[in-house]
């Protein structure tokens, strides 16, 4: 089954706890703090891989969840980082914030790999706190929780040509004949329900892949038939092969068929509609062929236009070789703006504050990834580690802009759904 779009839920490791211990040895003050920082929590990794040419495995993988790392113990042992999680995706997925609608990655490389979500440091145990002044701190730190993200993988086959054009115009029947490929083939509307992907090879043993992308018809663009799950194929596509059939087999006109398309491809995307275009006149073997061709050639004399038959194999071979040549010049050019990686506007947060402050009745909510991490990582059962929270959140400014924004004594502060009182 071919599965090109899965959303998923992805939860990365959270971090071992760390360790409050003291040693027991004399002349120690409070026996010496000895407690081991706990292991990192597993990363959450997509990898590509060659082999796979679907989505399907990730199908019933709605939550992929990472491990715990290990708890840190006495005598400074720190615990074990959590092994890592790897999830493998075919070459061309591209991988999405569902949230943000900003792409993390964009694997189009064999073992290409990215994190796409970090599991949490560990917390640190009391020696890790242990200074001049406070010798023996009676505090530890929790794990980090991991990162918590809403993803979409969109698969994109990577095919130097992409065969477009209107159902039953000889797309399947082409790449059978030039590729080792065995699509379904019948004389019916969208026979090809997924993409068929085939490897070319030439006279000097070169080779191309090529994909038969399903029949597109008027009104793809906007979702009608099959058109708009599949446009997005032709994307990384670096020549557009117009499969015309010149033949008039089902009584279309060979010119309206290639203006529809054209008009879908430009309704959905500027770049798809830039690309290398070549037009291949199929079923040239049949009686109209020939007139509907000249009266094609006389529309647009510009078109580079390749004559074949899928029944006499006429044209097959020159067909395979002026692809090749026109693949020659050209490079892969990324089909994503800089915009659209995640990645390239971070730095736009740098400078903004590393929380939010919203009233509600007289209740205020802060929210702020910082904040709510040293939240999540701080024992409560500690006083000594909550008196070290309130220092870090009064050095972050936050008691002095509540004050600013309005806020008095006995009012209700929530962070992280933990709710308590300010006070002076």
């Amino acid at each position: 089954m071919f599965l090109d779009e899965v959303k998923l839920k992805l939860i990365a490791g959270k971090g071992g706890d760390g360790c409050t211990s003291f040693r027991r040895e004399k002349y120690v003050p409070m026996g010496g703090p000895d407690g081991g920082s706990g292991g990192k929590g597993s990363d959450i990794i997509f990898v590509a891989e060659k082999g796979l040419k679907t989505l399907i495995d990730l199908k019933y993988k709605k939550i992929i969840k990472g491990n715990k790392g290990q708890n840190g113990k006495g005598k400074n042992q720190t615990g074990a980082k959590s092994e890592d999680i790897i999830i493998k995706v075919p070459i061309g997925t591209t991988i999405i914030d569902d949230d943000t609608g900003l792409i993390i990655a964009d694997l189009t490389e064999d073992n290409e790999q990215v994190v796409v979500a970090k599991g949490g440091i560990g917390g640190k145990g009391n020696k890790a706190f242990a200074t001049h002044d406070n010798p023996a701190p009676t505090f530890s730190e929790l794990g980090e929780p991991g990162e918590i993200r809403y993803i979409k993988c969109e698969l994109k086959l990577l095919a130097d040509v992409g065969l477009i054009g209107m159902p039953s115009v000889g797309k399947s029947s082409l790449l059978k004949s030039i590729s080792k490929a065995n699509p379904k083939i019948a004389s019916y509307h969208f026979t090809t329900l997924s993409p068929n992907l085939g490897v070319v090879k030439t006279k000097t043993n070169e080779n191309f892949i090529i994909a038969d992308l399903p029949g597109i018809i008027e009104g793809a663009s906007k979702g009608v038939g099959l058109g708009l799950r599949f446009l997005k194929h032709a994307m990384r596509s670096k020549i557009l092969a117009h499969v015309i059939d010149m033949g008039s087999e089902e009584k279309r006109d060979p010119i309206s068929d290639y203006e529809i398309i054209r008009k879908e491809i430009e309704e959905y995307n500027d770049t798809l509609a830039k690309k290398k275009e070549i037009i291949i006149a199929s079923k040239m073997d049949l009686p109209n062929a020939k007139e509907n061709l000249k009266n094609f050639q006389n529309k647009y004399p510009d078109k580079t236009i390749y004559e074949i038959s899928n029944i006499t194999n006429m044209g097959l071979n020159e067909l395979i070789e002026g692809l090749n040549t026109t693949l020659k010049t050209m490079t892969t050019e990324d089909i994503y703006n800089e915009n659209d990686y995640e990645s390239h506007i971070i730095y736009r947060f740098k400078n903004e504050k590393p929380y939010t402050i919203i009233k509600e009745d007289n209740t205020w909510i802060i929210k702020g990834k910082e904040i709510e991490r040293l939240f999540a990582m701080t024992r409560f059962t500690e006083e000594e580690g909550v008196k070290r929270l309130t220092r870090k959140l009064k050095n972050m400014g936050i008691e002095e802009e509540l004050r600013h924004l309005g806020a008095n004594e006995g009012d209700e502060i929530v962070i992280n759904d933990t709710v308590f009182e300010l006070k002076d």
